[in-house]
């Protein structure tokens, strides 16, 4: 019996929750994701820095890229943890962190996704989720640019950080009884 393979394919997913430290972590856990990147996105300053972008004068959103395969983690599954892990109902904000650059925002790749984004945050709206009305910005994606080396990575590279400690290790821990269906085996 001549059986064919489909070839899996690998895509994209720009998201942006706050710090960028703290999505990291969570996404690349997850079973289907190959890759996280951290970046900037959605604003109109050409390859901004990250003192840049501190300034919120560029407009970018600190924002992780996620490579992934949709045959083993769907791109709605991929916003439902999204939601799960940043309050999308503060306007430029996350806990302390306050300025644009730290806004909820959606960078769809595609059409495709940009419809499946606008119908997870209606029926999240419709569910009453969250107190609140949600505030997630939801653009195609025009431009990424990768952030310094110095961030990718961050929390693995620096556990002990204690920005990291009181920010990223409860939401790893909320992660581990929420989604452990999602997460890779170690």
């Amino acid at each position: 019996m001549n059986t064919e393979t489909r070839p899996i394919s690998n895509h994209l997913a720009t998201l942006a929750g706050g710090c960028f430290w703290c999505l990291e972590p969570i996404f690349s856990n997850l079973i289907g994701v190959l890759k996280v990147t951290s970046g900037y996105a959605g604003g109109s300053t050409k390859s901004p820095t990250y003192q840049e972008i501190c300034t919120g004068a560029t407009g970018h959103a600190e924002c992780i890229q996620i490579k992934y395969v949709p045959q083993e983690i769907p791109y709605d599954t991929l916003l439902d943890v999204f939601f799960a892990y940043h309050d999308p109902t503060t306007p430029n904000q996350q806990g302390n962190d306050i300025g644009t650059q730290y806004r909820s925002a959606i960078f769809a790749h595609s059409d495709i996704q940009f419809t499946t984004a606008a119908n997870t945050i209606e029926l999240l709206t419709n569910n009453q989720i969250f107190n609140n009305p949600i505030v997630t910005e939801l653009t195609i994606l025009k431009k990424f640019y990768k952030a310094e080396d110095y961030h990718q990575e961050y929390f693995l590279r620096n556990p002990d950080n204690p920005y990291c400690n009181a920010m990223i290790t409860p939401k790893l821990h909320k992660l581990r009884l929420k989604h452990s269906h999602l997460l890779k085996s170690t």
